[in-house]
């Protein structure tokens, strides 16, 4: 034993003269220098919104001052920890020569580590503990280094930085952290038993509960009063057992803030509006909920400001399907369903094939198509006859639709749609005639975008998360938009489909459009009024149809209620319709062979017609087949029971079929066994003139 008082005597006096104490940080340079683990999104009034976690390696909150700390926390710690602390001067040079002798013959359970030589390990990576713990020269430089910082820096300041910068469990540093990861509150509420159970993880922050418990009792019993030593111990079983996460959770805002918050400790004030998004946020939520019997638990809300493209709510996700929290509604690709409309007759107003008062065929008809016929519907699965162009597209009629496509062409509306955004990703024949209904993939995103250039008159720009204007252009006819949107905002035209009274029909201006896919897998709405565009989707991410929900019963509510949050209080009901561009003049019309009613309706200059005059054309068509229809013979089925049925549709008579220049009899329905080959069939007069005429082909070998 005295061997080891002589060999600790001379490291002592040696160590001075070969060893130079560490460069002593200032509080300021520590305090700047302490970086959270998580970036904080913002709204645009500097409200938060919702935080990140974006370093991995470390899982730190903000610096908390000493005041706004519980005092029960840094007296646990102290008297855990260093007794003497606010006595000594960096080292306590007793239990320093204590754990000298130990370490000298070989026993290494007391360290002697006060809170000013904890925190020069924390403040410099040089003294940092490491596996295996300090050698002799590291540990006397942590002595060093404590002595300079107790000369600068004050006792609150040290304790203050400690309590900030030590780590208590796994990777949760600094009181903030733990505080609320274990307990689920600030610094400031921590209780004595609480504190207590805090300072017995430090000797030992990856301990099993059992452990940290024994430790707090057995520091009870040396005298930290006011706390319970049972108490603590089903604290520790509870608490240390799960951990709670620092920041509310808001699925609505996860894909947004992986976007936009990328460097920890940032805060990034974006353009989003708080009480807007929470409100959004609220009412998707409560319109899924009542949804829920009808299998729906799935939506999305975008809402852009019309002057700017600021994002102003981004609810990606309601948040009821736990294994979707992170999936991104707004940014989901899904079918269009009717919200492409508007684009294909903007097109044949813009291109002046139609006006508002040109009338289409609501009546059957078929496209051949290289897989078969597509023969459009209504969703009411009726026709309408004869309809304005106004009502058509208000009313959301498909044939017409399918009918507007054709005029203005697929392809022409295919390059249409992808300058206004939508990715369209396939070439325009992939899509064909169904375009018209959305047949396409279109994302929440870019389909309200678009609704926007409509709104805007025809210029677009993109939208933006953060406030800096960006470069306009004109995309689409300012006339022809504006009649797009007055048709869109119509509701005495829409009330052939959807009634005078929907959620359509606000009391103030505004111009909307529904949709709903095939099988009712998804619906949409998605609309504007003079500064706000609103876009709702609702369905379901794994692509399942939804029972008996359409656009208007679906996503219509929430768009309507969002709309009114918006314009409610501000507009008043039945004003504030955009006004018309130079180019447009209002005219009334009248109609003849057309159930509606004389109206004042907006023309281009130069379009203008006081009255349309409709008669149905005296047609004669081959209904059936439709050209270049393929049939294929099935060798497992008699022949006889393969027909394929001649139909004609026309007003006169003394018609007859002829096949392949031979007569086949009068022009009724026919059903012909099939022969293979290609085959040419026409409809002739009693003068012999041909009236119509199709091809079609018949593969297989013909059977004996």
């Amino acid at each position: 034993m005295k061997r080891a008082g002589v060999l600790l005597g001379l490291w002592l006096l040696c160590l001075p003269l070969l060893l130079q104490a560490a460069e002593t940080p200032t509080f300021t340079e520590v305090q700047s220098g302490f970086r959270s683990s998580y970036a904080e999104l913002l709204d645009r009034n500097g409200k938060f919104l919702h935080a990140r976690r974006v370093d991995m390696q470390t899982n730190r909150l903000r610096w908390v001052p000493l005041a706004e700390i519980s005092p029960a926390l840094t007296e646990a710690v102290v008297f855990a920890e260093d007794r003497e602390f606010w006595d000594h001067g960096g080292v306590d040079w007793s239990a320093t020569a204590l754990a000298a002798m130990k370490y000298v013959t070989g026993d290494k359970s007391r360290g002697a580590s006060t809170i000013t030589m904890q925190l020069a390990g924390l403040v410099n990576d040089e003294l940092a503990w490491r596996r295996g713990g300090r050698s002799l020269g590291q540990k006397w430089n942590q002595m060093q280094a404590a002595r300079a910082l107790e000369k600068t820096w004050s006792k609150a300041q040290i304790i203050e930085a400690y309590l900030n910068l030590v780590s208590f469990r796994g990777d949760l540093q600094g009181v903030a952290a733990v505080s609320a990861a274990l307990f689920g509150k600030v610094p400031a509420g921590l209780t004595r038993n609480e504190s207590l159970l805090l300072a017995s993880l430090l000797p030992s922050p990856q301990a099993v509960p059992g452990r940290v418990a024994t430790r707090a009792c057995v520091l009870i019993n040396a005298g930290f009063m006011e706390a319970d030593c049972n108490v603590i111990r089903d604290l520790a079983m509870t608490v240390l057992a799960k951990r709670l996460a620092p920041y509310p959770e808001r699925p609505a805002l996860e894909a947004i803030s992986a976007t936009l918050l990328t460097q920890p400790d940032e805060q990034v004030r974006s353009t989003l509006d708080g009480a807007l998004q929470q409100r959004a946020e609220i009412l998707l939520h409560d319109q899924l909920a009542a949804l829920q019997s009808r299998q729906v638990q799935a939506g999305a809300v975008l809402v852009l400001d019309n002057a700017s493209g600021e994002v102003l709510a981004y609810v990606a996700n309601a948040g009821r399907l736990e294994s979707a929290r992170f999936v991104d509604g707004v940014q989901a690709l899904r079918q269009a369903g009717s919200t492409l409309k508007p684009f294909l007759y903007e097109l044949a107003f813009e291109r002046q094939y139609l006006t508002a008062a040109s009338v289409l065929e609501d009546t059957p008809v078929s496209f051949p198509t290289p897989t078969g016929l597509y023969v459009p519907q209504n969703y009411e699965k009726d026709f309408k006859g004869p309809v304005s162009a106004r009502v058509a597209l208000a009313s959301s009629l498909n044939v017409p639709a399918v009918r507007v496509l054709a005029l203005v062409g697929v392809e022409n509306a295919w390059m249409r749609l992808r300058d206004l955004g939508l990715a369209l990703p396939e070439a325009p024949e992939f899509y064909g005639h169904a375009l018209a209904l959305g047949s396409a993939d279109v994302t929440l995103w870019t389909l309200t975008n678009a609704y926007r250039t409509l709104a805007r008159g025809g210029s677009t720009s993109p939208p933006s998360f953060l406030t800096r204007p960006a470069e306009a252009r004109r995309l689409l006819d300012e006339n022809a938009s504006f009649i797009t949107a007055d048709i869109l905002s119509d509701r005495s035209a829409r009330a052939l489909t959807f009634g005078l009274e929907s959620p359509l029909s606000t009391p103030f201006w505004t111009a909307v459009k529904t949709g709903t896919s095939k099988d009712m897998r998804d619906n949409w709405a998605v609309g504007f009024s003079q500064r706000y565009t609103v876009g709702v989707w609702v369905g379901n991410f794994d692509g399942s149809p939804m029972h008996e929900v359409s656009g208007i019963s679906g996503a219509a509510p929430v768009w309507a209620a969002v709309m009114q949050h918006l314009e409610g209080g501000r507009v008043r009901p039945g004003g504030s319709a955009p006004m018309a561009p130079l180019g447009l003049v209002r005219q009334r019309v009248g109609f003849s062979g057309v159930s509606e009613p004389a109206r004042e309706e907006w023309f281009v200059r130069g379009t203008e017609l006081a009255r349309v005059e409709y008669t149905p054309q005296a047609m004669v068509r081959i209904v059936s087949p439709v050209n270049e229809t393929v049939i294929a013979i099935d060798p497992d089925i008699p022949l006889t029971r393969q027909q394929l049925r001649f139909r004609a549709e026309t007003p006169e008579k003394g018609l007859t079929w002829w096949l392949d220049d031979k007569p086949l009899g009068a022009a009724k329905t026919l059903d012909w066994t099939p022969l293979p080959g290609r085959h040419r069939l026409v409809l002739k007069d009693a003068r012999g003139i041909e009236r119509d005429a199709v091809v079609f082909t018949v593969r297989g070998r013909q059977q004996r």
